[in-house]
């Protein structure tokens, strides 16, 4: 496929040899009035227009007026549920807090129920829907998380339904194994703890479901220390950190984060100078959820504060059925730019190659690049890369490119 009349090519990177941070934020490398070329499934050249040469392609698409950007790589989302729940997004408007709900049996446990009545098929097929979705969107990488099961058996069943994703769809998936997301009703803390570490871990381990392990560590759910052990036990299970932090309250989930190298911290509505400075000093990706903020009215992470003290951060949706129901990653992009103050430039950054690098698939998807993974998305016609963020609610995605491939 040889794709001509680009009007820019955007974010071309060969090699990414650490995360876009602070100042270098604002730098998208772009190439103006570009061709690519892709074979099977990679991207195998590219350049401008004045150099492309006279090629004999299977499919030939002029996209004059088009801006082509790498799909998104949206690193934090609970995309596997069994049912929508709008009736709490109403007990929201009347006033319940996230709190208020979770105690009346709401929230977490509410699609635990749910998802706990499904068969692995039709769990599957309720989500194929959203990979739709957020396909196209422009999204091409996504990480799904279980916690919907809160049992050994259903927990198991999700994250098989996330393989079975990343098998089945076009959408290149990492798995994450987040048993300690709430706890069950009927069962005292410690318990449930024990069986997460001894049963979870383990099973979830012997059939190689999770590539990563995470905790919602948050007041009223797991404390530091508690998350510090399923962490630790995850990892010598092979399975790496990235941690529900700082949603809520200042919870300590960054210092958990920092102390176990996790990959990433996401979240961040409630932190401040101390956090700020201990990410300074780790390898760990801030990472921030606008559509949470936005969706349960929270303050929003401090982008602008974390990019000016040279921080990289990174932005997915969280897509889930309680506090972000969405995975529209242009929308992230818009909220990141009105709510969170960050250019365009730096959202965009946000939401592809440090991503990407927090999954640790910098060198294949993300950015545009000889060899890595042809996952791309086409712009309609639009005038300039701000218009991505200033429209939002319109989707400027015009064709999404995913293993080479038309979707």
């Amino acid at each position: 496929m040889l794709i001509i009349n680009i009007k820019a090519l955007v974010q071309v990177r060969e090699k990414i040899q650490h995360p876009v941070s602070g100042d270098a934020m604002a730098i998208l490398p772009t190439i103006s009035n570009a061709w690519l070329l892709i074979q099977n499934d990679r991207i195998a050249d590219y350049g401008t227009m004045d150099q492309c040469p006279v090629l004999d392609a299977e499919e030939t698409i002029d996209v004059s007026g088009a801006f082509v950007l790498p799909a998104f790589v949206d690193s934090h989302t609970h995309l596997v549920f069994a049912q929508s729940r709008e009736e709490e997004f109403v007990m929201k408007i009347k006033g319940a807090s996230y709190a208020d709900i979770a105690a009346k049996g709401g929230g977490i446990l509410n699609s635990a129920r749910k998802l706990q009545e499904l068969t692995e098929d039709e769990l599957f097929q309720r989500t194929l829907p959203r990979i739709a979705e957020i396909i196209k969107t422009g999204t091409g990488t996504v990480e799904i998380k279980s916690g919907y099961g809160l049992t050994t058996r259903d927990e198991l069943k999700m994250l098989r339904v996330a393989r079975r994703i990343g098998r089945e769809t076009p959408l290149t998936v990492r798995t994450t194994f987040l048993g300690a997301h709430a706890v069950p009703q009927g069962i005292q803390k410690e318990d449930y703890i024990q069986s997460i570490l001894e049963e979870m871990i383990p099973a979830v381990a012997a059939e190689k479901l999770a590539d990563y392990i995470d905790v919602f560590c948050e007041d009223g759910f797991f404390t530091p220390t508690e998350t510090e052990t399923i962490i630790e036990a995850g990892k010598r299970f092979g399975m790496k950190p990235r941690i529900h932090a700082n949603q809520l309250h200042r919870s300590g989930g960054v210092q958990v984060g920092v102390k176990t190298n996790a990959l990433s911290v996401d979240h961040l509505e409630n932190v401040g100078d101390e956090e700020i400075q201990l990410l300074k000093n780790s390898n760990v990706m801030p990472t921030a959820l606008p559509g949470a903020a936005f969706f349960l009215g929270l303050p929003f992470p401090p982008a602008r504060q974390m990019i000016t003290e040279g921080l990289p951060v990174a932005i997915a949706s969280d897509f889930n059925p309680g506090s972000s129901p969405s995975g529209n990653m242009p929308q992230m992009i818009s909220l990141a730019c009105i709510k969170m103050k960050m250019t365009p430039e730096e959202a965009i950054n946000a939401t592809t190659v440090n991503t990407a690098w927090s999954l640790e698939l910098q060198d294949h998807v993300g950015s545009i690049g000889k060899g890595k993974l042809a996952n791309l998305f086409i712009t309609r016609p639009i005038p300039s890369l701000a218009y991505i963020p200033y429209a939002y609610g319109s989707n400027v995605v015009d064709r999404v490119i995913l293993n080479g491939r038309l979707v």
